[in-house]
């Protein structure tokens, strides 16, 4: 209760919703709708790229890292999709991943061989690349997941009590109204990775919250 609304990843969100009675997913990204995770490699490994989710069993017995653990983009949503494939976290090198803490880490450790594969978000890869930080020739995406519903706004459910009625709908009006077409709220579009925000609802991360569960990360 001690914050009215909350920027979440797909899974932090289901996490903190579930400990706070009545409170709703109000906005999201455009991009949210339809988010992707990148599995990349080391070049010096010798993995090579995946066409299908099958093909993720190339990855058993390598050096893998994950990002952050409650990453939805670097963690749960990866994991799920290693685990349709018959990869366990046991099945690394090591019997068991590496959790670098970040979307950067994740890049930098693969970058650099600490790691031969990693998995991470795919707008993190796509300004790193823009930026110059990644180098072509040391690391590579070996595969794009299938998307997945992920970050959003997170609002209390009674900021109408606490504050006036309708409030929450002010609120998510505000976000959806944010337009390119005004310098400032470019900006903050910009700093969002966004081109404009849009109506989401609780039940967009069902999913999310059944995979939580399955990994253990939901209790």
């Amino acid at each position: 209760g001690n914050l009215d609304l909350v920027w979440f990843g797909g899974l932090t969100g289901v996490q903190a919703r579930l400990q706070s009675k009545g409170s709703k997913v109000i906005a999201q990204r455009d991009i949210d709708e339809k988010f992707h995770s990148v599995f990349i490699a080391n070049k010096k490994s010798s993995i090579k790229k995946i066409n299908n989710i099958n093909d993720l069993k190339a990855l058993k017995g390598k050096r893998f890292t994950f990002g952050s653990e409650n990453s939805t983009s670097g963690r749960l949503m990866p994991q799920y999709f290693l685990n349709k494939a018959g990869v366990q976290l046991k099945d690394f090198k090591g019997s068991r991943p590496g959790f670098s803490g970040s979307h950067d880490a994740t890049l930098m450790l693969v970058q650099s061989g600490s790691y031969e594969a990693g998995a991470l978000n795919e707008q993190v890869w796509e300004s790193n690349l823009k930026s110059g930080r990644i180098d072509p020739s040391k690391v590579f995406v070996i595969w794009k997941t299938p998307s997945y519903y992920d970050y959003h706004w997170l609002a209390q459910g009674n900021l109408d009590k606490k504050f006036r009625k309708g409030f929450t709908e002010e609120l998510t009006n505000f976000f959806l109204n944010l337009n390119e077409k005004s310098i400032n709220q470019k900006k903050i579009l910009e700093l969002f990775g966004a081109k404009k925000f849009i109506p989401s609802k609780n039940e967009n991360y069902n999913k999310i919250e059944k995979i939580g569960r399955e990994i253990g990360k939901i209790h």
